[in-house]
């Protein structure tokens, strides 16, 4: 059941993960004033959307040349993949 819940969890904060990412792109090109601040693309990553908005990012060209995301996300991966092994491993 637990297990259940958190895949359901991980679909919805990855799929909110990849709408912001793709509004903000959208947002830089058009409607600057309404940009995602990049606070909260880091926060929904280290909510659970870091693998999708990885693969957005580089899907759609976007934060690519920003360090802070280049080596900040696949941090929150590896953070993440850490926790959950350590998790599993006390189940």
């Amino acid at each position: 059941m637990l297990l259940k819940i958190s895949l359901i969890y991980l679909l919805c904060i990855s799929l909110v993960s990849i709408i912001v990412c793709i509004y903000d792109k959208f947002a830089s090109k058009h409607a600057t004033k309404h940009r995602t601040r990049e606070a909260t693309l880091l926060l929904l990553s280290a909510l659970g959307g870091s693998v999708a908005m990885f693969l957005t990012m580089q899907l759609i060209r976007h934060k690519t040349k920003h360090v802070k995301f280049m080596l900040g996300i696949p941090l929150i991966i590896v953070a993440q993949v850490v926790i959950a092994v350590a998790v599993i491993k006390m189940m």
